[in-house]
């Protein structure tokens, strides 16, 4: 394996983007005795945004663990650029692959800067002290994700989305090839989700890198994605562009909403008209 690879790509400019691929998956916890996920295959294509979309509970964030590595699945593998991510130590994936999940605990008397300092750890050895490059690629995170007028205050005094644009500022000074981001955008205000996903189509088209996100907002997820990943009861129920994969049997059958879709040209347009009674 070449440990230098996810350096060589940073110093590059993230110009030899990843992808991330997962073949006959079975996933699950420890609580169930049946896998909660199966999947035959799963493609985050390399230098693209892919959005998992799907109502509560069809397995997107199980999906999302296990394609970073939080969650071993019972079955099958996945693939980083043809290696799998088990293969990896978590140094070594980490400088390669950044996970920002929905559980961010941290004690609040940190301040933005600081806890945009932790993102810097898989390039540092135990001892060694931060160096000019982990300064810049801080600084750049901060600038990036829009908190550097927040850069000294403590986290216990910011409103949920500038903590949760901090978290991103952190995940992004890990500069990897890969980042994956569940929910981020999940009880944010709505200028708070635009600035969210204005940062990862920045990320995506200015330095390449591949993302992979869950979204609650599926016409949000078509708005901004390249790829979409439509799950439901655990499986993948369609896969490809925003254009193809939303349409209005697709809203019937995966979210159990009556809707109206108009193609224009920013994308799909979604007009939910009712509910689907579940007896239906």
């Amino acid at each position: 394996m070449d440990d230098d690879h996810g350096d060589r790509a940073n110093q590059n400019g993230h110009d030899a983007a990843s992808e991330l691929v997962g073949e006959d998956l079975e996933i699950g916890y420890p609580t169930t005795s049946e896998p909660v996920v199966e999947c035959d295959t799963v493609v985050v294509p390399r230098g693209e945004v892919t959005a998992l979309v799907g109502p509560n509970g069809s397995g997107k964030s199980t999906l999302l663990k296990a394609m970073a590595n939080q969650l071993a699945p019972e079955g099958g593998h996945v693939l980083l650029d043809g290696e799998q991510v088990q293969s990896f130590d978590s140094k070594q994936l980490a400088r390669r692959l950044g996970l920002l999940s929905q559980e961010n605990e941290s004690p609040g008397s940190l301040t933005v800067e600081d806890l945009v300092y932790h993102g810097r750890y898989p390039h540092r050895g135990f001892f060694e002290s931060v160096t000019e490059k982990d300064n810049d690629a801080v600084d750049r995170a901060i600038d990036l994700a829009g908190v550097d007028h927040l850069r000294d205050q403590e986290l216990r005094n910011l409103s949920g989305g500038q903590k949760q644009l901090a978290w991103i500022a952190m995940v992004l000074a890990q500069d990897t090839d890969v980042l994956l981001l569940d929910e981020p955008t999940t009880f944010l205000d709505l200028h708070h989700q635009l600035r969210v996903m204005d940062v990862v189509q920045t990320l995506n088209r200015e330095r390449n890198i591949t993302i992979g996100v869950v979204l609650h907002d599926i016409a949000q997820a078509a708005r901004f994605a390249d790829n979409l990943i439509a799950m439901r009861d655990g499986e993948m129920y369609d896969w490809g562009p925003p254009t193809d994969v939303v349409t209005e049997e697709l809203l019937a059958d995966v979210f159990r909403v009556d809707a109206t879709v108009d193609h224009g040209p920013s994308g799909p347009h979604i007009s939910p008209n009712v509910a689907i009674d579940d007896g239906e």
